[in-house]
């Protein structure tokens, strides 16, 4: 179950995705994710299906290691869709004591659960199409007219891509970890709920002092290299646009048009 989070992780690959400035990446993923909570009606979620379908294809990753990412949120999408089916108000259809089931409810969870499968791979496309150092200079470069006023714009674009990159070692940890208890007699799967957390703190200590000590390592690798932050370093690799990062903006721009057109003008029920 910890090696299908995919988040944080990068899928090295051929492909135009891959090329694109990182700022590029970053405004899709934002105006993809506005577009998820904003759509309505059958018209807009087909141009939403075939926008991901499309970037997908086009990102050169499998869509069975993006669909691996689903597994790890999987008991909070179900427990979304419980809550939106239950307790979404309107003419009940199935009454269960205090639980009624209703036709709005059923559309709500059905949409949810589409909107978060759509987020998450959605979002899955930009880490694993772009490495943390490509995350970090072009969110640095996106927030640099904030440094004018005095946001440490530096510091939070390094410490966002210290946390993504420690995703994928945290997990290995754990995983490193949980097997050696097991080897120990530990059990993480049987038990009621209180026993089953109580059996994760062989599991928490070990790694909260393992991610201290690699956190106390890396601040001292930065200090042994007079790392001093942003001011006067310069770029190996200075991001520049191209012109498929012009194309990549208006096919987002026209992507997002249609859909409030949609919301607009083609209000279909779902």
């Amino acid at each position: 179950m910890l090696r299908d989070i995919t988040l944080g992780q990068y899928y090295p690959a051929d492909s135009v995705i891959h090329k694109l400035d990182p700022r590029v990446k970053l405004f899709s993923t934002m105006i993809y994710i506005i577009s998820l909570f904003c759509f309505r009606g059958v018209a807009a979620l087909l141009i939403v299906t075939a926008f991901l379908a499309g970037v997908i294809r086009v990102s050169n990753v499998p869509f069975r290691y993006m669909v691996k990412g689903l597994r790890a949120i999987l008991v909070l999408m179900l427990i979304t869709a419980v809550f939106n089916l239950f307790l979404t108000p309107g003419e009940p259809l199935f009454t269960f004591g205090v639980f009624r089931l209703t036709a709005e409810g059923i559309r709500n969870a059905g949409l949810m659960l589409v909107r978060l499968t759509y987020l998450i791979l959605g979002t899955s496309i930009m880490t694993l199409t772009t490495t943390p150092n490509q995350l970090t200079d072009g969110l640095e470069k996106a927030l640099m007219p904030f440094s004018k006023i005095g946001i440490p714009v530096h510091a939070i674009a390094m410490m966002m891509s210290i946390a993504l990159r420690f995703i994928p070692i945290l997990i290995e940890e754990t995983d490193k970890i949980m097997k050696a208890q097991m080897a120990r007699g530990a059990d993480f799967e049987s038990g009621n709920l209180l026993r089953k957390v109580k059996s994760m703190i062989p599991l928490l200590v070990p790694l909260f002092v393992s991610a201290f000590r690699r956190a106390d390592d890396l601040a001292m690798a930065m200090e042994a290299r007079c790392y001093n932050g942003g001011a006067g370093r310069t770029k190996m690799k200075p991001l520049r646009y191209g012109k498929r990062d012009a194309l990549a903006y208006v096919t987002v721009i026209v992507y997002l048009a249609l859909i409030l057109l949609c919301r607009r003008y083609l209000r279909w029920p779902m």
